[in-house]
Order: C-alpha cells, then structure tokens, then sequence
C-alpha cells in the first residue's frame, strides 16, 4: 500500500472553516452567559479555542499514523472504552449536571466518556467487520458478536442516560454492516427491532414522553418541554434572509437555553441569517461527501469501513442536531460537530477527521476495493457531486 503524498485538502479546509465559525459563534452565543456567570465575557471562548487547538493537534498527529496501525489496537480500545463507560455510571466517581452521569473530571477537565466510545466503536467495527467478509453474512459466527459489543455500548451509554449518543451508535453499526456487505434480510429485522425499541425507550421515560409530546404541538407546554423549541424558531424567524447582524442576538440574553452548546445553530440563523444557516448546511454537505470520496477510493475494507463508519457518525450527529433546532425532531441534547461549545466533542470529531485525512493519504480510484458489492451507491453519490461541482464551475 503505497502512500500518496497529500491528504484531502477540500475536507481539511472546510473541517476547520467549521471550528473558525464555531469559535466566532460560541463566543457570540455565550459572552453574556460568561460575563454573568464567570465575570468574564472569554471564558467559554478561551476554553473553546484551546479544545480548538487541541483538536488540531490530534488531527495532524492521526493524519499522520497510517490507519491501518488501528487494526492491532481495536481490541485494546474497545475494553478501555467500556471501562470508562462503566466508570462514569459510578456514583462518585462522575460528575453529575442536569441528573445526567456523563462526564468524568481527568486533570480538572470534564471527559465525555460517549464521545470516545463513538471514536472506538467505529475503529473496532471497521476492523471486525472486514475481518470477517467470508462469514458476514452468516447470523450466528457473522453477526451475533458484533451485535452483542454494539448493545453492550448501546446499554451502557443509554445508562447515562443518553439516548441520542446511543442511537446514533446504534444507526452507525447498521450503516457499517450495510456497507460491510451485510446480509439484508439480517438487516432488515435489526433495523426494525431497532426502531421499536427506540419508540419503547421513547414511551418508558416521562421526560422522553413529554418532550416527545412538546414535539408534536410545542405552544401546549411553552413554558416548560416546548419552551426549547419555540425560543428556536423564533431565533430562526427574527434572523430572516441576512440576519440581525453578528453580536446581535436577542435570544442568547437567557431567553434560549443551550445557546452555545446544542441550539447554536439557532444562534447563527438568528445573527447571519438564512445565508448564514444555508453556508453551514453546505459546509457540512461537503464534508459528508468528501467522507464517502475518501471511502470508496480507499485500497482495503478496513480503510473503506472506516472512513465510512467516521463518515456516518458525523452526518448522524448533524442530520440529529439540525433537526432538533429546526423541530423535526424531539429534543434531545447532542451537539453540533466543530461548531458547538464542547471540549471531548470537538476533540474526539477531530481525531476522527485526522484518521479520515489519514485514510485519502493512501486512496485513489485505481486501487479502490473493486469488490464491494455496497460501492455502487456511494459511486453514484459521489458522481452526482462531482457533476454538480462541473457545473458549479461552468
């Protein structure tokens, strides 16, 4: 496998477009809060900006290990990961904010133990599921084992409880396994035991019902599930084509909560505008197509699957945060990548995009895996792109 000398400049610059936009909008969203609460306007702008940095580091460093030296550490991480998983559910051993037990404090900084488990479980999926392409389509030595290790994850992050981390790794392993050549009738019933389970988790928390509920007719509980959405849309609606300008918003005085965290994009259509919402939408589009680009161009299955696998989770985790903000969805607390305040988030998300970069370092079309019968879709995909882009450029 010989390495090309450069990575994927497009997916790099837009990457790090994203973490500039995120750190003008956190310190717009958030000066107020820091100013009232910490008796400094900076605060969770100079934290942003070190994760910033952090994560850069982490995506030049990974940028740099060949991928494929992850296959041998797959293991390793994966009992690390579930050992943090299970540590934060210790009472006294996390931290505890809002009832949630999902952080724990290493070297006086908050650590998410989800956001690694995302990082890990990609990393051993892609190693297990290439492994093993001769039996994949084979229940019991095929797909049993890799189900277990996703409902191991998916319980324990569950636990936190964080439903939306967990859904979202749950919807990254079946993506995986579909693009792994996985069998389609396999498929089929976890997919739609998947979805029944989800609507069961819905229904079994009162919180998860009402906010749920608050979803469908948000104005019958505006004062407390539907509050979150209603402050959203009307930071939406006030911002209108060009925005109130930015520093202006009216929102982020306390009216809505999680301004710089989970509801910025709220905040960047609020102050930029719908220009500014369209741009970060078309900014994430092209990191989603230059994931599965560096995919299919990939010179092995486990390169392919990995690339796949990072690919997905960040389209999830957008695709879960942009519909929350809009009210297409329930709420639910996730994050929107390089752009929300958050220092594992944005670290972890970082490393992923270093692997990604890693990844393009070795591909090209001619020593593609040829034999991925799943390939066809994403060809076609990045075909329609490409077209598109020609005639962008016309």
């Amino acid at each position: 496998m010989d390495e090309h000398r450069g990575f994927d400049h497009l997916l790099f610059f837009v990457v790090v477009a994203l973490m500039g936009l995120g750190l003008i909008m956190v310190y717009s969203a958030s000066s107020i809060t820091s100013l009232t609460e910490r008796a400094d306007a900076l605060y969770y702008f100079k934290r942003q900006l070190l994760w910033v940095a952090l994560g850069l580091l982490g995506m030049f460093w990974f940028a740099r290990v060949p991928y494929r030296s992850l296959q041998s550490y797959a293991l390793p991480l994966l009992l690390v990961a579930l050992f943090f998983l299970i540590l934060v559910l210790i009472p006294g051993v996390s931290r505890e904010i809002g009832g949630a037990r999902r952080w724990l404090r290493i070297g006086g900084q908050g650590f998410q133990p989800s956001e690694f488990a995302k990082l890990v479980f990609v990393i051993y999926m892609a190693w297990s599921i290439s492994a093993k392409q001769d039996r994949i389509k084979e229940l019991v030595r095929g797909v049993l084992p890799d189900l277990a290790v996703m409902t191991i994850f998916f319980v324990l992050i569950l636990k936190g409880p964080n439903l939306s981390t967990a859904a979202i790794v749950a919807g990254t392993y079946f993506l995986m396994l579909f693009l792994g050549n996985g069998s389609l009738a396999h498929l089929s019933w976890m997919v739609g035991a998947g979805v029944v389970t989800l609507v069961g988790l819905i229904f079994e928390k009162g919180y998860r019902m009402k906010r749920f509920l608050a979803f469908l007719d948000p104005w019958s509980s505006a004062k407390t599930s539907g509050y979150h959405i209603i402050q959203s849309l009307i930071a939406i609606g006030a911002g209108g084509v060009w925005g109130l300008g930015l520093g202006q918003s009216r929102q982020k005085f306390f009216l809505l909560p999680e301004r710089h965290t989970d509801f910025i994009f709220a905040i960047i259509c609020e102050e930029l505008g719908l220009v500014g919402g369209v741009t970060v939408v078309v900014l994430f589009g092209i990191l989603i197509w230059r994931g599965f680009y560096v995919a299919v161009r990939a010179p092995d299955m486990f390169g392919f699957l990995l690339a796949s696998g990072i690919t997905v989770v960040i389209a999830l985790q957008v695709l879960i945060n942009l519909g929350v903000v809009l009210s297409l969805l329930p709420t639910t607390g996730v994050t929107l990548p390089f752009v929300s305040y958050g220092g594992s988030s944005l670290l972890f998300l970082a490393v992923m995009v270093g692997i990604l970069l890693n990844v393009s370092r070795f591909g090209s079309s001619q020593h593609a895996v040829v034999d991925h019968q799943r390939q066809p879709f994403i060809r076609w995909l990045n075909r329609s792109w490409e077209r598109l882009s020609v005639r962008a450029r016309r």
